[in-house]
């Protein structure tokens, strides 16, 4: 039987990970190798593109706004072998527009379900996207691979059938295993002027704000799936965005 390591390790990027190998309520496991969420992708080595490359990798959604991607370019935008789509989504969870915000009574668990009320087209497009994309391996990233990718991903698990309490731990990952980027972007906010304490509670990946995030999920839309039909995306994109991850 073969097995996968979830975190891909690369020369240019800290959290490009594996959404496989997780149990759904059908009684089996998401598949590996078929979608990956990361975070920023402009430090990706020549090796590290033809390792994501080899690997199958025939989309890419970048997330982020065009400031953004204005000063940190997608190296695999322009590849031929790589569908790569842009599609901004809520520019409030943007580390680099958060820089100078206040810490007090800041609640990144609210920001998400925000963003679950306020973004819904943006959202719509993300997934319809990846429900669509060609066979292979779709990436989608921001620029930690924390909040809007961590919103995407909660989405696509649940709708795949995978528990909340395994959906909180793949969000909390980003913690463990993202220590080099966030060190990154905690000094980067510092030189802007945002205070330390701020900055350390918009970079951490505290269970409860994916846990907050997916209580709203459930309590005024239904869960996932009723989630996507009121954003206006078809049955035929909910049903094979599932099978994506299908083991």
């Amino acid at each position: 039987m073969q097995t996968y390591e979830r975190v891909i390790a690369l020369d240019g990027a800290h959290n490009v990970r594996d959404l496989g190998g997780y149990a759904t309520g059908a009684g089996g496991l998401t598949r590996w190798r078929s979608l990956l969420r990361g975070d920023a992708l402009h430090g990706l080595s020549a090796a590290d593109i033809e390792a994501l490359v080899a690997q199958d990798v025939t989309t890419v959604i970048d997330l982020r706004n065009g400031h953004e991607i204005a000063l940190q370019p997608n190296r695999l935008e322009g590849d031929a072998r790589v569908v790569y789509a842009n599609i901004p989504l809520f520019a409030a969870l943007a580390p680099i527009d958060m820089g100078a915000a206040d810490a007090a009574g800041f609640d990144m668990g609210e920001r998400y379900c925000q963003a679950l009320d306020s973004c819904q087209p943006a959202i719509a497009e993300v997934l319809a996207t990846i429900a669509r994309a060609p066979d292979g391996i779709a990436l989608f990233h921001c620029t930690a691979g924390k909040d809007r990718t961590g919103l995407i991903a909660a989405l696509i698990l649940a709708n795949a059938g995978v528990d909340d309490a395994v959906i909180i731990e793949d969000y909390a990952l980003t913690g463990s295993v993202s220590g080099p980027l966030l060190g990154q972007l905690r000094a980067r906010a510092l030189t802007r002027g945002a205070s330390a304490a701020f900055v350390d509670t918009v970079l951490a990946s505290a269970p409860e704000s994916m846990a907050r995030a997916l209580h709203h999920l459930a309590s005024r839309y239904g869960g996932a799936g009723s989630y996507m039909a009121q954003i206006g995306m078809s049955r035929r994109d909910v049903r094979d965005l599932e099978r994506r991850l299908a083991g």
